[in-house]
């Protein structure tokens, strides 16, 4: 597994510098300079120039990728051109918001979309088989802001059970309408996976020898069956769990939640670039580990699978 594991994190490397590159080249072309932004539109071409030469804007591209890529080896990120906050310091400022945005509507699709996906492949071609099929499209197909836009006014503005949006000091009623929204997608990709694995594992011989053997049902199902299907979900939870980290852009917007999302639309705003650079190069970071950790967790399941 040490050697998988180093073979892995070597192979994220030049993953991670393609990220550099392309946000860096992506930076450079859009319009608008942000020693103008910061100065204003009263600011003198020699106090401009002279903002650009500090922030290193003057220099060629592949010297700033190069000096970002020195900086990002000892966590030193730069500084944000609108607050002269370290980017460091900027997102694990908003991380603890995003983490606990992210782990609860994970908890919510692992919970939801697992009991659906495995109520339905064991009520096969029942109602509610329809029924929790509906839901896993309807979910599926729902825009996000959609979704959450409907949680506001039916939960905000008609039932009145959630005081508002934002963050609220983080009091647990201000993260149920961000969980549920961000979990409704995970939920019903895990609830349609789930159903398809499991319909997949029970229809083999060591199940129908399990029920033969006089075994309850709950434990051929819970300790058997669920066991070997979930390979499949654990990849597709893995998957969502890094992109709910990384801070979903347009629920966050949306819930005024002042997480990596949030920031990210500040950074492109303002175009700050080495907050968004920050942002950015985290984020990918977070899908590369996430990744790996998932696919080490393949052997909690599948006993046979080695890594050699």
């Amino acid at each position: 597994m040490g050697r998988y594991l180093v073979k892995r994190l070597l192979a994220a490397v030049p993953v991670l510098l393609g990220v550099i590159i392309v946000t860096f080249i992506l930076t450079t072309i859009v319009p608008g300079d942000p020693a103008r932004i910061m100065l204003g539109q009263r600011g003198s071409p020699e106090t401009i120039a002279k903002i650009r030469a500090e922030m290193g804007l003057d220099d060629p591209l592949p010297i700033q990728i190069i000096n970002f890529i020195k900086g990002a080896l000892t966590l030193n990120l730069g500084y944000s051109y609108r607050n002269n906050m370290a980017v460091t310091d900027a997102i694990l400022a908003r991380l603890p918001a995003t983490g606990m945005l992210a782990v609860a509507a994970i908890i919510v699709a692992v919970v939801m979309g697992m009991s659906l996906g495995i109520i339905s492949a064991t009520k096969q071609y029942s109602w509610i088989d329809y029924g929790s099929m509906l839901f896993a499209l309807l979910g599926i197909s729902a825009p996000t802001f959609f979704v959450g836009l409907l949680m506001i006014v039916v939960f905000i503005l008609i039932l009145g059970w959630i005081p508002g949006t934002g963050y609220g000091d983080g009091a647990f009623i201000y993260l149920i309408l961000p969980a549920l929204t961000l979990g409704v997608r995970p939920a019903a990709l895990i609830a349609r996976l789930t159903r398809s694995s499991m319909l997949e594992v029970i229809r083999q011989d060591y199940i129908c020898t399990a029920k033969a053997k006089g075994l309850h049902n709950a434990k051929v199902i819970f300790k058997h069956a669920l066991k070997n299907a979930m390979v499949p979900v654990v990849t597709i939870i893995g998957v969502e769990m890094a992109s709910l980290l990384s801070g979903v852009v347009i629920t966050e917007q949306i819930f005024s939640w002042p997480g990596l999302g949030r920031l990210s639309i500040e950074a492109v705003t303002n175009r700050d670039f080495p907050i968004l650079r920050g942002t950015v190069l985290f984020m990918a970071l977070i899908f590369m580990l996430t990744n790996i950790l998932v696919d080490l967790s393949y052997a909690l399941f599948d006993p046979r699978i080695r890594y050699e």
